[in-house]
């Protein structure tokens, strides 16, 4: 994978910062995009001492000039986009003790459109804008999310992940003829980072135990392409949940 290059999106922290990291290590350059300024610098300053060239831009993904931005300021800056992970989103703690989420009657309306354009039309605009690049190479990866969640209160977060699988599937299939493979990546349950609440390191996994599932979808094999897929016993499998 040296030499490649890649965008990450949510890029600054957590799942996202696990897997811009674990890219950057394995010399891939990459560029993240958060809307979280500090975060975002202290993450870029990580990954420039693992790889040849790293940056990061604010970049809201629900903002169609934004990520048109983003992409044309990395296929200009490394010259070609060969990875993009799609991991902006707005995602319900519940593990970590935050409150719930309202009930779909108590939900207000721009709560829910803020869920839906940030974890649906994000991976939408994003795909839109990053597609033209790696047809012109005839190859590419996109990784996108899944998320279980599956507890009241969680309703638009999981019709974002459910609709994220099926755009996945969909997808796959208009650019297979341009061989970029399209999958969407469950981390098999929920994690923990050095931010987290206290009683949540104690009791969720770290974010270590999502192990090398994302790199490994950065580099699948055509024949994955539309699938939902998780880490079991250290290579990618088809799940159906």
């Amino acid at each position: 994978m040296k030499g490649q290059a890649a965008v990450v999106t949510g890029g600054a922290k957590g799942v996202g910062r696990y897997i811009a990291q674990g890219l950057a290590k394995e010399g891939v350059r990459v560029v993240i995009a958060d809307t979280d300024s500090e975060p975002l610098e202290r993450t870029r300053k990580e990954l420039a001492g693992m790889t040849s060239d790293a940056f990061s831009l604010r970049v809201d993904v629900t903002k169609e000039d934004e990520v048109k931005d983003l992409m044309a300021q990395a296929a200009d800056r490394f010259g070609q986009i060969d990875i993009l992970v799609t991991c902006a989103g707005i995602v319900p703690h519940f593990a970590w003790g935050v409150p719930k989420w309202p009930r779909i009657r108590d939900m207000d309306k721009p709560f829910w459109d803020q869920v839906i354009q940030t974890n649906l039309g994000g991976v939408f605009l994003c795909t839109k804008h990053v597609t033209p690049y790696m047809q012109k190479r005839k190859s590419g990866h996109i990784v996108n999310m899944h998320g279980g969640g599956g507890e009241i209160g969680a309703c638009a977060y999981v019709v974002t992940k459910d609709a994220v699988r099926t755009f996945t599937r969909f997808v796959a299939e208009e650019v297979r003829e341009d061989n970029i493979c399209v999958v969407c990546v469950s981390p098999g349950g929920s994690v923990s980072f050095d931010y987290s609440p206290e009683e949540a390191r104690k009791n969720v996994r770290g974010v270590e135990a999502l192990g090398n599932r994302f790199i490994l979808a950065a580099q699948a094999d055509m024949e994955l392409s539309g699938k939902l897929v998780t880490l079991t016993n250290g290579r990618l499998t088809v799940t159906d949940h």
